[in-house]
């Protein structure tokens, strides 16, 4: 394949050899519904998705709702989800998260990325990963491996994750931003590493302006 010039023309690229590569990209956090999505991305931050499905069954088998969680007692939330760091302000979003969908939402998890970022604990990155990946809705989460190929397959030079999702949004179309996504993730677990990027290994070597520059 010719190297791509300009970045929409390589987006288009990256899209097609993304889907040969990853065609079954999914979520590796588990969950049956949106209120278990949303508490294991909260849970996600700072740590491994691993590490939150070793600790998300016996939290919602005491928890089964947001009406649960709304009353939860904080020292026994902290030590349920201890191991996933910075407990004490997770338990806390989480309490408050579910006091918010209980008052302002029905008890409902809403969809619209506009009412999730005014929860406790939630930011853009997981509205969006919420939206898409339950939801079925456009949303584009862009987490560490997001940003990392986005700049080295040169889709964007701006640092803010805001900014980040505009501009990969903007090439893509709204229905493949979540999958997208996923597999930007896939492949930065996998190959494009954060040190010693596989290059020799990459399914996007040929229109990578990176490749074995890194």
């Amino acid at each position: 394949m010719a190297r791509p010039r300009g970045a929409r023309a390589r987006a288009v690229a990256v899209v097609d050899l993304l889907a040969d590569l990853y065609p079954n990209a999914h979520c590796a956090l588990t969950h049956d519904n949106a209120y278990q999505l949303l508490v294991a991305t909260i849970l996600s931050a700072q740590t491994t998705d691993e590490r939150v499905n070793m600790v998300t069954p016996a939290l919602f088998a005491k928890y089964h709702g947001p009406g649960d969680l709304a009353v939860a007692d904080p020292d026994t939330l902290e030590e349920l989800i201890r191991s996933t760091g910075f407990f004490r302000s997770k338990a806390k979003n989480l309490i408050g998260m579910a006091q918010a969908v209980m008052a302002r939402f029905g008890g409902e998890i809403p969809s619209e990325l506009d009412d999730l970022v005014t929860l406790p604990g939630v930011g853009r990155k997981t509205g969006n990963v919420v939206r898409s990946v339950w939801f079925g809705l456009p949303g584009l989460p862009v987490d560490t491996h997001v940003t990392r190929l986005s700049h080295r397959l040169r889709l964007t030079s701006e640092d803010d994750p805001v900014k980040i999702e505009s501009d990969l949004g903007a090439m893509v179309a709204p229905e493949g931003w979540g999958i997208l996504s996923l597999r930007l993730i896939d492949h930065g677990r996998q190959v494009c590493h954060a040190r010693n990027p596989r290059c020799d290994l990459c399914g996007l070597a040929g229109v990578c302006p990176s490749a074995g520059k890194v």
